[in-house]
């Protein structure tokens, strides 16, 4: 990489942040002009006052500026942009009215198809889970692999949304999971990748001094959803869709905390005969404030959790020969978690919390 690109690579981190930081105020007197507002008028939020929720509106304009000032204008950036605005335009419609999740649900598969379709990008192969197989790859028919691209999409942009619960988690996330995403497209010189990355990072940290707690303003499910979704199909790009070079193992571990999060949710919530998509306590972050840490506390040990993914990640994608066995190590340390936080009270659901899913 050459410096012309690397300094390109500084403005476009540079330039998504100042716009999203300029902006946020902007959007913050908007939404309370619209009445884009969380109010607390039951038991369930962690906020005392009404807060404006459309704070995901800065973080796009930042990021788009930035991708629209520096990013290449191929064919698969330009859908992703595209299938990003249907998932924007769906969430500002959520802030303002609330959306049921079955059309929610509708909307980002449209949004998922318009990358697949118009972008070109899908899923062609996974890595083998038997050790012993002469081939370690499995190269997925075009049906398949476009059905697994739209559930991958849809599902990262849902898990983002499931940890938008405490100030200023959703955006540092993003941005840890985005570092991550980044170095490993530097390393191998996807340069693309790299911009929309950064331009990302550069958004989440431009929205931050505004989110983190106390938070003035939330990025609502405007925010969590595109940066899930933008989150996912970056995953997807480039050196992440190329199994001559790592696996589909990095971008798993990358996107690790929202994954299994919402994985382990989704498995609660069924087993205790509820709808996938229902509110409960039971996430993790839930469950750290449930043991007793303050909101900043479980905010920096979920920073300090995806770090240590997104570090195991990228000496996956530098180093293969024990990535089988990393990956593993990791579903485990993270099933072990999730069984030491035991049980959730029966009356945790009486408890506050500042929770964007749908009931």
């Amino acid at each position: 990489m050459d410096t012309k690109e690397i300094v390109t690579l500084i403005f476009a981190f540079i330039i998504a942040f100042i716009f999203t930081f300029a902006s946020t105020p902007l959007v913050r007197r908007l939404a309370f002009k619209i009445k884009a507002v969380d109010v607390p008028r039951d038991g369930r939020r962690m906020h005392k006052k009404p807060i404006p929720r459309l704070g995901g509106l800065a973080i796009i304009f930042g990021f788009m500026v930035s991708v629209l000032c520096f990013g290449e204008p191929s064919r698969r950036t330009l859908a992703m942009l595209g299938g990003a605005l249907i998932i924007a335009a769906m969430g500002v419609v959520d802030d303002i009215k609330t959306l049921n999740a079955k059309p929610k649900f509708l909307i980002q598969i449209v949004a998922a198809l318009v990358v697949v379709w118009f972008g070109d990008l899908r899923i062609d192969v996974l890595t083998n889970p038997n050790f012993f197989s002469d081939n370690p790859f499995w190269v997925l028919p075009d049906w398949l692999s476009i059905i697994l691209t739209i559930v991958w999409i849809v599902f990262i942009t849902n898990a983002v949304n499931f940890i938008d619960g405490l100030d200023g988690l959703a955006a540092g996330v993003s941005a840890i999971m985005s570092v991550s995403l980044v170095f490993i497209a530097v390393r191998v010189g996807e340069y693309s990748v790299a911009v929309i990355g950064l331009s990302l990072m550069g958004a989440c940290f431009g929205f931050l001094p505004y989110n983190f707690n106390p938070a003035k303003i939330f990025m609502g499910d405007t925010g969590s959803t595109f940066l899930g979704f933008i989150l996912a199909t970056l995953s997807i790009q480039g050196v992440f869709k190329s199994y001559a070079i790592i696996s589909f193992a990095v971008p798993l571990l990358i996107l690790g905390l929202p994954l299994f999060d919402a994985s382990f949710a989704m498995i609660r919530r069924i087993a205790h005969g509820k709808s996938p998509m229902s509110a409960d306590r039971g996430h993790l972050h839930h469950r750290l404030i449930d043991m007793g840490f303050s909101q900043k506390q479980t905010v920096f040990i979920l920073y300090a959790i995806s770090g240590v993914l997104g570090i195991t990640a990228v000496v996956l994608a530098e180093s293969g020969a024990l990535r089988a066995i990393l990956l593993l190590i990791c579903v485990l340390i993270f099933i072990l978690i999730q069984g030491m936080m035991g049980k959730t009270p029966n009356n945790d659901e009486n408890k506050t919390e500042e929770n964007h899913e749908e009931d």
